[in-house]
C-alpha cells in the first residue's frame, strides 16, 4: 500500500496499479511491436523480389522479341551467297 498523504488512499492505490500495469504490459507490447515490424519487412522483402521478377521477365521477353525480329530481317539470300563463298575459298585450299 502507498503511503499516507493527504489524497485518498483508495486514489493513490489505483494509480499504482495502472503504473504497475503499465510496467507488466511494456514487454509484450515490445513484442509485439518487433513481430509487426518484422512482419511488413519480409512482407515487403517479398514484394521487392516479386517485383525484380517481373521486370526480369519483361526484360527477357523484349531481348527475346527483339533476337527474333533481328533473326527475320537477316537475308537469307547474303547468307547463301557469304556460305558459298566461303565454301569457294576453303576449296581452293
Amino acid at each position: 500500500m502507498a503511503e499516507t498523504t493527504a489524497v485518498n488512499d483508495q486514489v493513490t492505490d489505483s494509480i499504482s496499479q495502472v503504473n504497475t500495469e503499465v510496467l507488466g504490459d511494456a514487454p509484450a507490447i515490445a513484442m509485439g511491436n518487433l513481430l509487426v515490424t518484422t512482419g511488413q519487412a519480409l512482407s515487403l522483402a517479398a514484394l521487392n523480389a516479386t517485383n525484380a521478377q517481373q521486370q526480369n521477365n519483361m526484360t527477357a521477353q523484349a531481348t527475346t522479341a527483339m533476337g527474333i525480329a533481328t533473326l527475320y530481317s537477316i537475308n537469307t539470300a547474303t547468307t547463301g551467297v557469304s556460305t558459298s563463298d566461303l565454301l569457294k575459298l576453303l576449296a581452293k585450299k
